[in-house]
């Protein structure tokens, strides 16, 4: 036996022990794998926790209701930029620079509120950062109430969440669980069949010798 001959001999191997195992092997596997590599990720992974803050635009005595709404849209837009997070990084205790990358406002088409919403590894500093945010927000819109004649008042207070907002570990055991049965069933329909099962085409069989005549000219 040649050296060539040898190692493709080797090479057939793993192929022969992939035909051999059962169809269910490779989804169990999956469901296995992706189940323990989900739950581990969940729990490894640092906690994140959200805490939210509103506020409310109020038109001053004598000036449109209407204006409330079209401000709260406006505030909405600059609770984020660096005028309102330069005084709100004092009473957060945090930089302004993360402010930025964690604090998201959302506003409402009816009503003239403003929710601001903070991220953090911690539930306290996630209060805190929507808090202060709030409280800038709100004093940078009572320094222009001559202009807007629509002032800010603080709705709800950011409160330190019980439990974090990220997914818990059953959660995302449960989703590797799912990814890994679909990747095994995927592996299923490109698995490699053995001679003899369903689908795999049968050897062709040399068919009968035909005689041809032939004949030579004159």
């Amino acid at each position: 036996m040649t050296d060539k001959t040898t190692a493709q001999h080797r090479a057939a191997r793993p192929l022969a022990r992939v035909r051999a195992l059962p169809p269910w092997s490779l989804v169990a596997a999956g469901v296995l794998a992706g189940g323990v590599l989900g739950g581990t990720y969940g729990a490894l992974k640092t906690p994140v926790y959200t805490a939210t803050s509103y506020v409310v635009a109020v038109p001053a005595e004598g000036s449109d209701p209407a204006a409330a709404l079209g401000f709260a849209q406006a505030y909405g837009r600059v609770a984020t930029q660096l005028a309102v997070l330069g005084d709100a990084q004092v009473w957060a205790g945090v930089p302004a620079r993360t402010l930025r990358s964690n604090v998201s406002t959302a506003t409402s088409p009816d009503a003239p509120m403003v929710a601001v919403t903070a991220t953090s590894s911690r539930p306290d500093v996630a209060a805190d950062m929507a808090n202060a945010v709030s409280r800038a927000l709100t004093r940078h819109a009572d320094d222009s109430v001559k202009s807007t004649h629509v002032r800010l008042r603080q709705f709800a207070r950011a409160v330190e969440p019980a439990a974090p907002s990220s997914a818990s570990p059953a959660l995302t055991g449960l989703v590797g669980t799912a990814a890994g049965g679909l990747l095994g069933g995927m592996l299923l329909l490109v698995r490699p069949r053995r001679p003899g099962q369903p689908g795999t085409p049968a050897a062709s069989l040399p068919g009968p010798a035909v005689a041809v005549e032939t004949r030579g000219t004159l």
